[in-house]
């Protein structure tokens, strides 16, 4: 199938995607821009996990105070090159990342930095809730693993839903930033000051 050109530059004003990957997406999907854009999704994620190896030392600090000037934050945001960093694009990711952090008040950026005891404590609490209604203790584990994917949600940034776009996880706008920007990109720290 042949793909016009429209349709990979109509591709690439929705995703940010190069011309072939564009054009790829295109072909995989015969067409149809909605499957294309999935495609690149996926593409993304498995990009984003190439590139996560890569070092970040350079970055920008998007910060975010509410209108009622009582809540402010800054998150730290890492990439590969200087000329990355001092893109419109970044800047508006790190900002948008600030703000999130301001609306949602989460407590780590990924799951894997929330202590053992902290993930124990609340399996214990989930236990507890089981018992009091009676499951079966053979559904115990599988309906723990939904009640911690939730509690991740709530506190790690990464697993939010994006505040702009409900449909997509602060993950997923990270790996779609990985793959428009060509880089490595790496939340290293969240803050958050409350008057």
């Amino acid at each position: 199938m042949k793909i016009d050109t429209t349709t990979i530059q109509q591709l690439r004003e929705m995703t940010g995607a190069g011309i072939m990957d564009a054009k790829k997406a295109l072909e995989e999907s015969g067409g149809d821009v909605d499957k294309a854009i999935e495609y690149l999704k996926k593409q993304g994620q498995k990009v984003a996990a190439n590139k996560r190896e890569r070092e970040t030392k350079e970055g920008f600090i998007g910060s975010y105070v509410h209108a009622n000037g009582k809540v402010a934050t800054l998150v730290a945001l890492a990439c590969e090159s200087d000329f990355v960093a001092n893109t419109d694009d970044f800047h508006q990711l790190a900002h948008d990342l600030a703000m999130q952090v301001a609306a949602t008040d989460p407590q780590y950026v990924s799951p894997n930095e929330i202590p053992e005891e902290v993930i124990a404590k609340e399996k214990e609490i989930f236990e507890e809730q089981l018992k009091k209604e009676n499951k079966p203790e053979k559904i115990w584990k599988k309906i723990i693993t939904g009640k911690l994917e939730k509690f991740y949600e709530e506190v790690c940034l990464l697993k939010q839903p994006f505040i702009k776009e409900d449909k997509k996880t602060i993950e997923q706008l990270m790996n779609e930033k990985v793959l428009k920007l060509g880089e490595n990109i790496q939340i290293k720290e969240i803050k958050r000051v409350v008057l």
